[in-house]
């Protein structure tokens, strides 16, 4: 998670979740929040296709 562009990045990828409203990423705490009613395993899936490690 060191490169620059990772929360837009990660958002991004967050977004594109169904039912996920909106979508925060924070670098430095390593954790993303999501608004909404997604699928978890579809935001964790969304993260790893982004390239990120994820779990819930």
């Amino acid at each position: 998670m060191s490169c620059g562009h990772y929360e837009q990045t990660v958002e991004n990828a967050l977004h594109d979740v169904d039912g996920a409203s909106d979508a925060r990423a924070d670098r430095e705490a390593e954790t993303a929040t999501v608004e909404g009613d997604p699928d978890t395993t579809e935001l964790v899936e969304a993260i790893e296709d982004a390239g990120y490690t994820a779990h819930a």
